[in-house]
């Protein structure tokens, strides 16, 4: 009685595992859909089965990366709506409506830490903090312009001014790209120095246009919604192109 006991209990917490290990899966384009817009960004393994190559590191890399969350297509119908005909894994955000794909056909091997480097460097939210990482999935965006905020992280100011901006950026989607810049980070001195400030001058917001390479900053003053809006706007307009660029000395006539 007591053996039968033990087996039951030793299947149910293999049973247990099993589920706890398992993705969520989609059945339709209306449930993938749901799910893309269910968060910032998330990624999808547009795969066969559990027994596919690729699902165990995609399992393993859900469970190192918590602030994404992942979920399965096993449906080939589905993955039609999506351009994709093989095992893909996919990153879905939506910062620039982008959808970066993986494809496992032309990866012989999967492995876990290159997943996990993947969804890190792609992982580009309404607001990204920018570091050596993240500037790779920032400047490879279809996306060129920046909206940059500089600031101290220990400043009082610091985490209202992200809420803010983040609560902004989605009114800019697929325009501009919304940056955060730690201004007390050694690395990111030359970032502050091509706008002209330093540490001491944060915090204050610039805007970068990848396409001409001009640079503007918010003229001093509180960083309050509306004017920060009413920046971004300006750029839009093309109205900032007739504004002096920020950390350029003015020519002088002799």
């Amino acid at each position: 009685m007591l053996i039968i006991l033990f087996l039951s209990l030793l299947v149910s917490s293999v049973v247990g595992t099993e589920k706890e290990s398992a993705l969520p899966r989609l059945s339709d384009t209306k449930a993938v859909e749901a799910f893309i817009d269910s968060a910032e960004v998330v990624v999808i393994g547009f795969l066969e089965g559990e027994e596919s190559h690729g699902y165990q590191e995609l399992v393993a890399a859900a469970k190192r990366v918590e602030s994404v969350s992942f979920a399965i297509v096993t449906e080939k119908e589905v993955w039609a709506d999506y351009s994709l005909s093989s095992g893909t894994i996919t990153l879905f955000r939506k910062a620039d409506n982008h959808q970066e794909n993986l494809s496992l056909d032309d990866a012989k091997k999967v492995e876990t830490d290159g997943l996990v480097n993947f969804i890190t460097i792609n992982e580009v939210r309404y607001i990204t903090e920018y570091n050596q990482v993240t500037a790779v999935g920032l400047f490879n965006s279809g996306v060129k312009v920046h909206l940059l905020l500089f600031a101290n992280r220990e400043s009082k100011e610091y985490t209202k001014l992200k809420e803010q901006l983040a609560a902004l950026a989605p009114q800019f989607t697929s325009k501009l790209l919304f940056v955060l810049i730690n201004g007390a980070v050694k690395s990111n001195s030359r970032s502050l120095g091509y706008f002209g400030l330093k540490s001491k001058d944060l915090p204050r917001v610039g805007l970068y246009d990848g396409d001409s390479d001009m640079k503007w900053l918010l003229p001093e003053g509180k960083i309050s919604t509306v004017r920060v809006q009413e920046f971004c706007q300006s750029f839009l307009r093309g109205e900032l192109k007739e504004v002096p660029q920020a950390g350029v000395e003015p020519k002088t006539e002799l």
